[in-house]
């Protein structure tokens, strides 16, 4: 049977992050972000992580072809962990041969699930609560009921709280653990610990207008390259997810080909660590748009969780039945 691993990271943006839609729109904004369509809530899209990751992993391996769209000038690409992991397409004999595989990790879309809000009381993390446990959070002292316009606080207040322009009254205090499974280091651990007590959760149905009345704006204008000058008419605007957003994404392992091989003097031994390594290059190179404009760089909270799917079958077929995991 196939061994699956799944892994959930943590993210927190340590710039504001662009993800464009690709055009423009007449509204708040000419140039918006990427949203969920139910939810109206912004997201960083799958694509762009796997994108960033690649061009991040293909420098550090020294072979930048093998982040481009044909791989052609890659020499035995099968065997480059770059391109194993995230598929490759080689054509030879004038493009009569043509030789392609698919990747072998799936990247999803990262979600919000603490964004920063000005408040009364200095910067709040808002979030809901199941966004918090589908992320692996621990959450109690929640209340069986209550109201739409309360909302529920990791310190103690019994005043009326704003987050930006709404005003909610307190519905009591709740308890806010990280992640069991993420093990964070000791400058890690202060992020988490500068927020822990300061987190405010609200029903998921106002989240999304909370979020979207306190993303970060900012006005720029076009340059004339011959003149250095700003150009006539050309003063556009711009929204972004802000920094100190906390947001989670999956990774799925699908090794159908179980052939990875490690190269070289690298320490990846799977193609899980060949993504780890391009996403982690992430917090100094950025994502999305806008990255020459200080904008773009994302952090990974802690250790991944992590979950195998597959492996109870091949441990019952070992006389000491060690190492299963519970789907």
């Amino acid at each position: 049977m196939a061994i699956y691993k799944r892994r959930r990271y943590l993210f927190m943006t340590l710039d504001p992050v662009h993800i464009g839609t690709g055009g423009y729109r007449l509204g708040r904004v000419d140039n918006s972000i990427v949203r969920e369509p139910g939810t109206r809530v912004p997201k960083i899209p799958g694509t762009s992580l796997h994108g960033a990751a690649r061009s991040y992993a293909a420098q550090l391996y020294e072979t930048p072809e093998a982040a481009g769209q044909t791989h052609d000038t890659v020499t035995n690409p099968e065997q480059n962990p770059v391109c194993y992991t995230f598929g490759y397409i080689k054509k030879n004999n004038n493009g009569q041969d043509v030789k392609a595989y698919s990747g072998v990790v799936n990247v999803f879309d990262a979600h919000i699930v603490l964004f920063p809000v000005h408040s009364l009381v200095g910067p709040v993390w808002v979030g809901t609560v199941e966004r918090l446990r589908e992320a692996g959070f621990e959450v109690s002292n929640v209340p069986g009921e209550w109201a739409k316009d309360e909302v529920l606080l990791t310190f103690e207040r019994t005043d009326p709280l704003n987050l930006g322009w709404l005003m909610l009254s307190s519905g009591g205090q709740v308890t806010v653990n990280a992640p069991t499974k993420n093990a964070l280091t000791e400058w890690q651990a202060d992020r988490w610990n500068a927020i822990k007590n300061k987190i405010a959760l609200v029903h998921e149905s106002i989240f999304s207008h909370i979020v979207n009345s306190n993303l970060e704006v900012r006005t720029s204008v076009s340059i004339n390259p011959e003149t250095g000058a700003a150009e006539d008419k050309a003063l556009f605007t711009y929204e972004a997810i802000p920094r100190a957003t906390f947001l989670t994404a999956e990774v799925v392992l699908d090794d159908y080909r179980a052939k990875f091989e490690r190269a070289g003097n690298t320490v990846w031994q799977s193609p899980l660590d060949v993504l780890d390594a391009g996403l982690r290059l992430i917090e100094w190179l950025g994502v999305g748009g806008m990255g020459t404009r200080g904008f773009g760089r994302i952090a990974i909270v802690g250790q991944p969780q992590e979950k195998d799917y597959g492996q109870q079958a091949n441990a019952a077929q070992s006389p000491s039945g060690e190492g299963a995991t519970t789907p």
